[in-house]
């Protein structure tokens, strides 16, 4: 096997196939790209049996002889970063070594069999979208941070993609606080609700290769498996086999007391408050009072810092403790100027969306104090 590049040409692909390698494996294969060369290009895979990308690249790229081998995921893609940007590269196989040249440069690496390599085997799906991709990253990015972390609660480890003959839904709870973001389906197809729990791997990796507008991505959805097509990359996750909650009973009605703040002075004001919370629980009170909000937080050393912020409130006085790394997620998230909070009572949990962005709710639960 052998084929010449341009250095730029790859970079990014090799980038986005390595992130998919865990550093750590049990099997010495799964450290390495399966790199396979035909005439119609090139073809660079990674996984982790969990969740696969293979990256197609014609463009740019001459196939002198085929083949395929596979080669360390990290070491090759130190050394192409490395090399001087529009460089002109070539990979070649020689028997159980791979030999990268750039001008002066020679680089030997150890192969592995490609027959050795694993691949994530996913049945054709019997639901195919086509989305853009910036709708698609929309919904990833709005709800992606309310995901739980190796909670033993495996199914939140993960994102809700629900789909339905008229939205796209994606929705994720870590117990404390939940995001929902809504996309409008206008392809007019008839679909039974479908439910399905993307890891948290999936997604994340789903996120960065849709990090560039383009065209629009092609999502198939098996019994088991998510595959994401677009610009060129393939993206395979297996499903969480799990139940999620059912979100729409933990979302509350609109609460008797709401208030509209602007968005950036409320941010600024939890930011500032946080520097003297507590560091473990993060908690901070807010006090709602007609036209006022103040945050107060304290920590176990004495320390405290209070912020009293402009807010359009009517409501009755009303003090309630929350995670302010919570508050600050959804603030970031919503790209709206004005923002509307609502709650109930002290014990109740607050309803967050920006003001005349009604297709992502945020659920923040309250925190005693």
């Amino acid at each position: 096997m052998k084929f010449t590049t341009q250095r730029d040409a790859l970079i990014r692909a090799l980038q986005l196939v390595t992130g998919v390698v865990e550093r750590r494996q049990t099997l010495p294969v799964l450290s390495n790209l399966h790199v396979a060369a035909d005439p119609d290009g090139v073809a660079i895979t990674g996984t982790d049996l969990e969740v696969e990308l293979v990256a197609r690249l014609s463009d740019g790229v001459e196939v002198v002889s085929a083949g395929q081998t596979t080669i360390p995921a990290r070491k090759l893609t130190d050394i192409w970063r490395s090399l001087p940007e529009a460089s002109s590269v070539s990979v070649e196989v020689d028997k159980d070594r791979a030999i990268v040249r750039s001008g002066r440069s020679r680089f030997t690496l150890a192969t592995l069999p490609a027959a050795d390599f694993p691949r994530v085997e996913a049945a054709s799906g019997d639901l195919e979208l086509s989305v853009s991709s910036t709708e698609i990253r929309r919904l990833l990015n709005q709800t992606a941070f309310s995901m739980a972390q190796q909670d033993v609660r495996y199914f939140l480890n993960g994102m809700l993609l629900e789909v339905t003959s008229k939205h796209i839904r994606t929705v994720a709870t870590d117990g404390h606080r939940l995001a929902m973001c809504t996309l409008d389906r206008r392809d007019g197809a008839s679909t039974d609700r479908r439910q399905v729990i993307v890891p948290r791997k999936g997604i994340v990796e789903l996120g960065r290769l849709l990090a560039e507008d383009g065209d629009a991505a092609v999502i198939s959805l098996a019994r088991n498996h998510l595959r994401a097509t677009f610009a060129g990359y393939s993206l395979t996750t297996k499903l969480v086999d799990g139940r999620f909650p059912d979100y729409e009973k933990v979302i509350p009605k609109e609460g008797g007391n709401v208030l509209t703040a602007d968005r950036e002075a409320l941010k600024q004001a939890f930011g500032r408050a946080s520097i003297l919370s507590n560091e473990k629980y993060r908690g901070v009170r807010i006090l709602l009072e007609p036209d006022q909000l103040t945050v107060r937080a304290n920590n176990p050393e004495q320390e405290e810092a209070e912020e009293v912020v402009a807010v359009s409130y009517g409501g009755q006085r009303l003090e309630i403790g929350f995670n302010v790394s919570y508050l600050q997620d959804v603030l970031s998230a919503l790209s709206t100027e004005t923002v509307r909070l609502s709650v109930s009572d002290a014990n109740s949990s607050a309803l967050i969306e920006g003001l005349g962005a009604d297709d992502c709710v945020y659920v923040v639960m309250p925190m005693r104090l």
